[in-house]
């Protein structure tokens, strides 16, 4: 039996890609793998399109993800929330932060960092650390900017992201922060976060005016998502959430992650490495019933 919040809440689950790019094994399996779990737990199963970066994402690859989720038979709800249709939502809750302190504009590129980066460690003669995604956490230097100089540098245009203060936010959550794993068969287990392990990460760019970190917690907290569902290489990125979540005083939802599908170098799937999709395997013969089968659903 899996578990089920003690609220007795209808369990809602969702399935959330980005459109740059057709589905792949990898997307099935996580699709498939939401619909088991909302099946065995008579929940409801929403579709989200990610598609914040507009320069990426195309409507052909909308239509192409509904026709492959479509094609798997798997029944989602007809509400499809896009993104891309409210900005507005982010804008509030960074909005919210920025009057409270906790974001400021960061101007150094990603060449400004790895030269501070570089400069530190020869200055401490010890490595900088890395993030979960093996990146440099940003080490700070705008954090200090007076607000006037920050505010001129703005209006002149210049390119820059607004960075949430890590430091100054855990002073508010607390370091005792924490997420529930539910393994689908009625076991869970309680999670200690670590954002402090990722540093001040950015919340909004000046062309895309949000983050993935921040769209998707205000999406699951505006769409009610109860179980989130998805692939083992977006656990670390749980912290993240966890204290926007906690700062936003916006539910945690009980998480889930799944195995990923590797290729034959062992590593995951990608659309950046043109993965086979599921729409040429479709192409090439492959019916709904054998990727169900190939990916453990039969």
């Amino acid at each position: 039996m899996a578990f089920i919040p003690p609220d007795s809440r209808k369990p809602i689950f969702r399935f959330a890609p980005s459109p740059n790019g057709r589905l792949h094994l990898g997307h099935a399996l996580s699709a498939l793998a939401n619909e088991s779990l909302a099946e065995r737990m008579g929940g409801r199963l929403l579709l989200r399109i990610e598609d914040i970066d507009l320069t990426r994402s195309r409507p052909e690859f909308v239509a192409g993800i509904v026709a492959d989720l479509d094609w798997l038979g798997i029944p989602f709800e007809p509400d499809i929330r896009r993104q891309s249709e409210h900005f507005n939502d982010y804008a509030a809750a960074l909005g919210a932060l920025q009057e409270r302190g906790l974001v400021y504009p960061c101007f150094c590129s990603r060449q400004d960092i790895r030269a501070e980066v570089a400069q530190r460690e020869v200055e401490t003669g010890r490595p900088w650390p890395v993030d979960p995604d093996g990146a440099p956490p940003y080490p700070g230097h705008c954090r200090t900017l007076e607000p006037d100089e920050a505010t001129r540098r703005i209006t002149a245009g210049e390119p820059h992201v607004l960075r949430l203060d890590m430091a100054k936010a855990l002073a508010i959550t607390g370091n005792e922060l924490s997420y529930t794993v539910f393994d689908g068969e009625g076991g869970i287990r309680i999670v200690s976060a670590r954002p402090e392990r990722w540093g001040d990460v950015v919340l909004a760019r000046k062309d895309v005016p949000t983050s993935y970190h921040l769209a998707v917690v205000v999406d699951d907290a505006l769409q009610d998502v109860t179980h989130v569902v998805r692939g083992h290489d977006l656990e670390a990125a749980t912290d993240i959430h966890v204290v926007l979540q906690h700062l936003l005083g916006l539910p945690t939802p009980l998480y889930h992650f799944h195995r990923l599908v590797l290729d034959e170098d062992g590593r995951k799937l990608a659309k950046s490495r043109l993965s086979e999709s599921l729409a040429e395997l479709r192409a090439k013969g492959a019916r709904p019933a054998d990727i169900r089968r190939q990916l453990g659903f039969a």
